[in-house]
């Protein structure tokens, strides 16, 4: 029986916007119903590592009087969201995921924090994050293990596995994330949610813990294409307290998300995305290209050159960076590492000209896929080339090789991490076990607007989206 707690977390961002602008539900009641829910899952879950509910019943009264005085002043004032625990919030606890900052309390606010807040939102707390952002299990030594809430035994990815689980399980509206190679898109697939990470430069990173300064891209993870534009219009924008960010104009993503799918170019980059496939994966993707067809896209295949050595490259380009950011933790206390976290840390040091070979693959890689978005609109591959594995499996055998898990959940969402694109995961169907599979879409730079458009005229014609667990 469905009660009315969980009719209310049920709801999507934009719905339950819908409601408080209309005074028929309150930025409090909301709170309320989303802290009881975490109350009673989150120790199963375990997707959240701090709870603010103080701050939250405060944020919601704030907002709730706000909002009874002059009206909602946009679709995210009133509602209970929560961040990554690497974004930085004044005065509550921002850990990183690493015991090293166990008790580290900022003083100010990340820019996106801060924004999110001016926008009238009730932060519920901090999410559970694989140590450092470095791994895709999100299985985190200090702050215990985040489970799928799909299968409790299986992984929610990672490194924003927290951020992934606590939207399945609908224990935050919405959430923030971060993705260095794959890190928002890889828990949105392997959760059943909705995850757009930006193009580099458009969402800023002040305020936020790093892995990797060069490929480190902030963004949303929600139940749909048309909340994750909600959020992103909120997040959007230069800020000059992070020089990557771009004066490029931030779109109304919400409003353009009318433009549907006909007349749409999507191409099809078989080579390399989908060379290596688990089967039930292949159907489902390739049945959301025929619905996308259906829906008034002309899809086709595009030739792409094999992203493997750019990955490779990615790969150690962040091990240099992450080595150079911990580097004196790593000399003082290196016991205070996990133990997977460490062994990726412990790797030789990547070589100047390794470096340099890295970045000339990555600007090769770039130009190849601009210039085949030179004739689509945009790209549709897999997120995931397999669903989530079991907690503690190391390695994934799917086809006709071994290979460990990390390079696995990363094949296809870290070529968009090395060359910088929008890319956006949708839940495109389920496997026999009942687990998410996700279908990726990818922009233009700057152009989120249309791969969020598609996603949106996916999601009208889909219920993947909004398929629940049983919890």
């Amino acid at each position: 029986m469905t009660s009315a707690t969980d009719e209310l977390t049920a709801l999507t961002v934009a719905e339950a916007a819908a409601r408080i602008g209309a005074r028929k539900l309150s930025a409090l009641e909301l709170t309320e119903a989303y802290l009881a829910r975490i109350e009673r899952l989150n120790p199963t879950i375990n997707a959240f590592v701090s709870v603010t509910a103080e701050r939250a019943l405060a944020d919601a009264r704030r907002a709730t009087d706000e909002i009874a005085r002059a009206g909602s002043r946009g679709p995210l004032h009133g509602i209970p969201l929560a961040l990554k625990d690497l974004f930085e919030t004044a005065g509550i606890r921002t850990t990183g995921g690493g015991k090293f900052f166990a008790d580290h309390v900022p003083r100010a606010d990340s820019t996106v924090a801060r924004r999110l807040r001016e926008a009238g939102s009730v932060l519920l707390g901090k999410l559970n994050t694989h140590e450092f952002a470095y791994g895709v299990t999100t299985d985190n030594p200090h702050f215990g293990t985040t489970r799928n809430p799909w299968d409790t035994s299986r992984i929610p990815g990672g490194s924003s596995g927290g951020s992934g689980a606590a939207v399945a399980a609908s224990l935050a509206a919405t959430t923030l994330g971060t993705d260095t190679g794959g890190s928002i898109r890889i828990p949105a697939s392997l959760c059943g949610a909705t995850g757009l990470k930006p193009t580099y430069g458009r969402v800023s990173k002040a305020g936020v813990f790093p892995l990797s300064f060069l490929f480190d891209h902030p963004g949303p993870i929600a139940d749909s294409a048309e909340d994750a534009a909600i959020v992103l219009e909120a997040i959007a924008g230069y800020d000059p307290a992070d020089a990557t960010t771009v004066r490029t104009p931030v779109e109304r993503y919400r409003e353009g998300l009318v433009r549907g799918l006909k007349g749409l170019r999507v191409g099809v980059p078989r080579r390399y995305f989908y060379d290596r496939l688990d089967g039930e994966v292949a159907g489902a993707v390739e049945t959301a290209l025929g619905l996308l067809r259906t829906l008034g896209a002309e899809v086709r295949d595009v030739e792409v050159p094999s992203s493997e050595g750019a990955v490779l490259g990615l790969f150690g380009l962040i091990l240099a960076e992450a080595q150079h950011i911990h580097a004196d933790r790593l000399a003082r206390r290196p016991q205070d590492f996990g133990k997977d976290v460490l062994a990726i840390l412990s790797n030789p040091a990547p070589t100047t000209a390794a470096v340099v070979a890295a970045l000339a693959e990555a600007r090769q890689l770039t130009a190849a896929m601009r210039d085949a978005l030179e004739s689509v609109d945009a790209l549709a591959t897999p997120t995931t080339p397999v669903t989530a594995v079991k907690i503690g499996q190391e390695t994934v055998r799917y086809g006709g090789a071994e290979e460990p898990a990390i390079f696995t959940m990363i094949r296809c969402t870290a070529p968009f991490n090395a060359t910088h694109l929008p890319a956006l995961s949708l839940p495109c169907g389920f496997t026999r076990e009942g687990l998410p599979v996700g279908l990726q879409l990818v922009g233009r730079p700057f152009d989120e607007s249309t791969i969020l458009a598609a996603g949106h005229a996916y999601q009208q014609a889909t219920d993947w989206h909004r398929r629940r667990p049983r919890l």
